[in-house]
């Protein structure tokens, strides 16, 4: 039987104030998120049942849509940290290391790379996630998105901004651009260094 459950979150709701809201980060967790995990479920119970092919490639649909909501919010809640502006925690503070030379090698600077992550995430038509992924062929740290709840499946996911309107709309309303400059003062570098450093192949250097 289907099992898969909502994940608590690694800190409370309103502990990304004032750059995400507690009113977002409730609705987004307990609502948005658990109703995809639900859905993956009685998906993935259907397909168990389905006894033909045309049954189990109805079902192909649901459980991309769902499975990928479930597998990139997941992702998301590790992506991010109370922010270190706010005396918080670390979120937004990327230190010396791997992935601050990785991103300074192929960006050129921090800044560099968000406003080019920022500008790549605006311009999605409709919803979907912006990503910054290493590229498991090169090695390369490249910004890329998805639509609608698709995952990451061409690179690995080092950073996951996830930019459907239920992410920010009661705070930011329809000014993307503002909820991408603030997410990075929450970006939990350091989970992403860690995902970086996972990735890569033993002995890699830059």
């Amino acid at each position: 039987m289907p099992n898969h459950t909502l994940p608590p979150l690694p800190y409370p709701y309103e502990a990304l104030e004032p750059y995400i809201s507690r009113q977002i980060m409730t609705l987004h967790h307990t609502k948005h998120h658990q109703t995809y995990v639900n859905a993956l479920n009685a998906a993935e119970e259907a397909y168990a049942k389905a006894s033909t092919p045309k049954e189990r490639i109805a079902l192909q649909a649901a459980l991309r849509f769902n499975g990928g909501g479930h597998i990139n919010h997941s992702l998301f809640w590790k992506n991010l940290a109370p922010s270190q502006d706010e005396g918080r925690g670390h979120g937004g503070v990327l230190q010396p290391g791997p992935l601050n030379d990785a991103i300074v090698a192929t960006f050129g600077s921090l800044e560099n790379l968000q406003k080019q992550f920022n500008a790549t995430t605006a311009a999605i038509q409709g919803s979907g996630w912006g990503w910054l992924g290493l590229n498991p062929t090169s090695n390369r740290l490249e910004i890329v998105t998805t639509a609608n709840q698709d995952p990451l499946l061409t690179h690995v996911p080092i950073i996951g901004v996830d930019i459907w309107e239920h992410a920010f709309y009661l705070q930011y309303l329809n000014v993307k651009v503002d909820y991408l400059n603030a997410i990075w003062h929450v970006i939990d570098f350091q989970e992403a260094e860690r995902r970086y450093t996972e990735a890569l192949p033993a002995g890699f250097k830059l």
